[in-house]
């Protein structure tokens, strides 16, 4: 296995399969209305800006990388989800 599919990314690709669809309709449709509430939306952009000219202390830094995993994990999760839709829908 090479480095590029043992990083987290990775794993969780793997662990989530998001091309492989199969989830019912209503699992589906509840992760899809998974979403960071307005709090967190506005605190990573706080930190963003601040990562944009390097004002960010490791605190931050680790926060920002933390909002970034859970965001991936929210990606694979509704790509997954779609695909189980359209394949209900077909």
């Amino acid at each position: 296995m090479n480095s590029v599919t043992t990083t987290e990314a990775g794993i969780l690709s793997r662990l989530i399969q998001p091309g492989s669809g199969g989830w019912d309709k209503a699992a589906a449709t509840a992760i899809l209305s998974f979403s960071f509430s307005a709090d967190d939306r506005e605190r990573m952009l706080v930190l963003l800006e601040k990562a944009k000219v390097a004002e960010l202390d490791e605190t931050e830094q680790n926060e920002l990388t933390s909002f970034q995993k859970a965001g991936r994990t929210l990606e694979l999760m509704k790509a997954r989800a779609r695909i189980s839709l359209q394949q209900t829908a077909a």
